[in-house]
């Protein structure tokens, strides 16, 4: 086979949609196979010794699978000319002939004669569109559905989204498959108390913390977090000694979330963590909390139970099928909801003990080889039209 896949988030994101791409086309290109994989990105806004391309670079080096199509245009201009203006130039023009052309961030591109593979993470724009900017949603609203009914098939991150997509979309469920993501193998208990200690210098930690890592936005649920936990710490002098660590960039609509940090007493933002120092900032916190309002997957929670740290989450979308009976759940939407589940990862031990004996399994069951292996197979049926 053939596959032309959509590279662009993979070079501009460093979390989410951008991991999940780099991750799954890594994770494909290891199953050795003769299936070539072409990569195709807007190329005119990125500098030559951007990261993104010198991490492509390596990739295709040390994989012959791996050709890569730059299209002369920036990103910007490449989606107005595809998806607003909707000039048809197909994608193969720069590819050129493929069996399948993979679209793993929402919308497809046009095509001339491949069978198309879409992937939907999560329809936030639809169940909660006060938490996206306005400009946004409308053109969601308009190319998400034209791609789900041009999509030969259709992937999603969990059984949630799915039905999400049937229910919302009227996309007929035989149309959509899921393929869960995975959690990176170097996300494990840190035992190594020097790396421990290094990370607790370097972002200057306290004994006991909460840690939350995302993108700082109000789909994440971070303002009732923060009111949760003000309450939490007055209602208890024992929890004084207690921080509510956020880490992250911000992203849109971010500026009444680090307003609210600023002002209130324990929190403390983090900014942007590199990857390698997560696994210890999980096997240090006390719980991770990931309140989020809605979620296609969710790869903290998974990420902190594999390192063995209990995790808060709200009981909401995808957020209990990642975690199983592993997670306090808690109503995102009801701070009094919040502040018990607070509690519970801060006192109970068998929340805890859970997290540590079964957390690594239950992250165990989530892996980017299993998530190629599927990847493959579902080209294959795509390609020969077992889906239609």
């Amino acid at each position: 086979m053939r596959i032309a896949l959509d590279y662009n988030a993979a070079l501009r994101q460093n979390a989410g949609i951008g991991r999940y791409t780099r991750e799954l086309v890594r994770a494909f290109v290891q199953l050795a196979s003769d299936d070539q994989l072409v990569l195709f990105y807007a190329a005119r806004d990125l500098p030559p010794d951007h990261y993104g391309l010198r991490a492509l670079r390596e990739l295709q080096a040390h994989f012959r699978q791996i050709e890569i199509a730059p299209i002369p245009l920036a990103e910007r201009w490449l989606t107005i000319m595809w998806q607003r203006i909707r000039v048809p130039i197909p994608v193969e023009y720069w590819t050129g002939p493929v069996d399948l052309v993979h679209a793993p961030d929402f919308v497809l591109p046009p095509v001339r004669s491949a069978r198309t593979l879409l992937t939907v993470h999560d329809l936030t724009f639809r169940i909660h569109p006060e938490t996206a900017h306005a400009n946004l949603r409308r053109y969601l609203e308009r190319a998400v559905p034209r791609s789900l009914r041009k999509a030969s098939h259709v992937l999603v991150d969990s059984v949630s989204t799915q039905r999400d997509l049937q229910q919302l979309m009227g996309v007929d469920p035989s149309r959509v498959t899921v393929l869960y993501p995975g959690v990176g193998a170097h996300f494990r208990t840190v035992t190594d108390a020097e790396a421990l200690n290094a990370v607790r210098r370097k972002y200057q930690l306290p004994q006991r913390f909460l840690f939350f890592i995302s993108t700082l936005e109000p789909r994440k649920n971070l303002s009732r977090l923060m009111e949760a936990f003000e309450r939490l710490r007055t209602n208890s002098a024992a929890l004084h000694d207690v921080q509510l660590l956020l880490g992250g960039k911000p992203g849109w609509l971010s500026e009444p979330i680090l307003e609210q940090a600023h002002h209130t007493d324990g929190v403390r933002l983090l900014g942007p963590i590199p990857d390698e120092d997560l696994p210890a900032l999980y096997t240090l916190a006390a719980a991770t909390v990931y309140p989020s309002l809605y979620e296609g997957f969710g790869f903290p929670p998974l990420e902190s139970l594999a390192c063995g740290t209990p995790t808060l989450v709200a009981n909401t979308s995808s957020l209990p099928e990642v975690v199983g009976d592993l997670g306090v759940l808690v109503d995102p939407g009801d701070v009094a909801s919040l502040v018990r589940g607070l509690e519970r990862v801060l006192h109970d031990p068998h929340v805890r003990g859970l997290a540590q004996q079964h957390g690594p399994a239950q992250a165990a069951r989530f892996t980017w080889e299993r998530a190629g292996r599927q990847l493959r197979d579902v080209y294959q049926a795509v390609v020969v039209g077992r889906y239609d």
